[in-house]
């Protein structure tokens, strides 16, 4: 009988565990979690709705989602992707929506039926679970194949870098923009489309914007986050952010943005200049770019090729998207990868 152990039971690890004995009916796979529950962030996620997945099913477009990972995803997404996701939860009893953005949700709203779903698959399958599970090394001699699949914890980085493996700098991605500017706050809750520019990093992105009792945050923000997450790092979130608040010529602007603008001048309106000093944390997704580098991966099987019988899956990896079901889709794609590779490892 062969034996697997997975360390790290969030999206990925779980996905991968439910999998694997799946495949390998007659092995022992062994989830291993560090905390009491598993499948926190999964819970929390879209506000406890659970952003699961993106409707964009064709690979080359989903990838430019991708600040980091997104040569490497292409491949994978070929082999299991969006689609495939949803086909596997819809096999498992959870119907999904498809919201006008792109964004998929349970039709359930609530993050539980996922997690259902998931844990329910991999205790069916005969998965055991083990919770407040540490290790300090790599148990490599006691299982046929070890998988990571850590997120972003720096358990799991510490037990790479222990095997020979680079890791890429952290740092967070997906957070909003913290703006010291109180006749700016007064209007807190304003949405519209707008462009937003950092100069010193040279990106710009159009989206919809919300302005907050902070600053600003909304897809354009938080995606212009993601890109700029390892400059904005570096620069400790202090740089110049300009608005265009009418990119297009159909006007967003509500009255007292208006009186707003025109009190800052007449550049207000295509180019209005405020310094970011912060960032705030995003609360309905959570991510941090930077991990196990990518090109010390096989990212046909997720399979290390440092150690032979170690994978990775999920966000251990140096691998991050943009808000919208883009980064548990990519939990997904590698873990899918890394169970196939592993029922069939030599």
């Amino acid at each position: 009988m062969r034996n697997y152990l997975i360390i790290g039971a969030g999206a990925a690890g779980t996905f991968a565990a439910a999998n694997l004995a799946q495949l390998d009916k007659s092995a022992k796979v062994v989830l291993a979690e560090k905390t009491r529950k598993a499948l926190s962030k999964v819970r929390i996620s879209g506000g406890g709705r659970c952003n699961v997945t993106t409707s964009e099913e064709n690979p080359q477009r989903l990838v430019l989602n991708y600040p980091r990972g997104h040569r490497e995803l292409l491949g994978p997404f070929h082999r299991f992707g969006p689609k495939e996701m949803v086909q596997w939860l819809e096999e498992r009893g959870v119907r999904l929506k498809t919201e006008a953005d792109g964004r998929m949700f349970p039709v359930t709203d609530s993050s539980q039926t996922i997690i259902d779903a998931l844990m329910g698959e991999a205790l069916k399958n005969g998965v055991q679970v083990e919770y407040e599970a540490r290790f300090d090394t790599l148990p490599l001699d006691e299982y046929d194949a070890v998988l990571l699949a850590t997120g972003s914890s720096s358990q799991g980085h510490r037990l790479a870098e222990s095997v020979g493996h680079t890791i890429t700098p952290l740092a967070p991605s997906l957070f909003t923009f913290n703006v010291p500017d109180p006749a700016l706050h007064a209007l807190a809750g304003t949405t519209l489309r707008a462009r937003l520019t950092l100069p010193e990093l040279k990106l710009s992105e159009t989206g919809p914007l919300l302005i907050t009792h902070w600053g600003f945050s909304g897809p354009a923000a938080l995606k212009l986050s993601a890109w700029g997450a390892e400059k904005l790092h570096a620069l400790n979130y202090r740089t110049k952010l300009v608005v265009d608040w009418e990119p297009e010529e159909t006007s967003g602007l509500t009255k007292r943005l208006k009186r707003y603008l025109a009190e800052r001048g007449e550049s207000a309106l295509h180019a209005d200049e405020y310094t970011i000093e912060g960032r705030t944390t995003n609360k309905d997704e959570f991510v941090t770019c930077g991990g196990v580098e990518l090109k010390e991966v096989d990212m046909r099987t997720m399979r290390s090729k440092i150690v032979p019988n170690l994978y990775f899956a999920g966000e251990v990896l140096n691998i991050d998207a943009v808000t919208g079901g883009f980064n548990f889709q990519a939990a997904w794609t590698t873990a899918w990868h890394a169970a196939h590779a592993m029922s069939t490892h030599p």
